[in-house]
């Protein structure tokens, strides 16, 4: 299994309480649109995220984060840092 699929594995099992519609998860997958998340679900996601994989997003890059594909390549860049 690549980096990249674990990331994305961990990420959807990070999701799944969250999704409260079920949504199928893929890497075009939006969080406002398809999962119809709250500025409040997002944050208490992306805290989930930060400690899960012990990185930091700023808020410029969540800014940019519309999908679980861009999410998934902004965790595996900054676990490169």
């Amino acid at each position: 299994m690549s980096d990249r699929q674990a990331i994305f594995d961990t990420v959807a099992a990070q999701i799944a309480p969250f999704n409260k519609k079920g949504v199928e998860l893929t890497e075009t997958t939006t969080f406002q649109g398809d999962l119809e998340w709250d500025s409040l679900t997002v944050m208490d996601f992306v805290a989930a995220i930060e400690d899960e994989f012990e990185i930091i997003i700023t808020m410029n890059m969540q800014a940019e984060i519309e999908t679980v594909g861009q999410l998934v390549d902004a965790v595996e860049k900054l676990k490169q840092a």
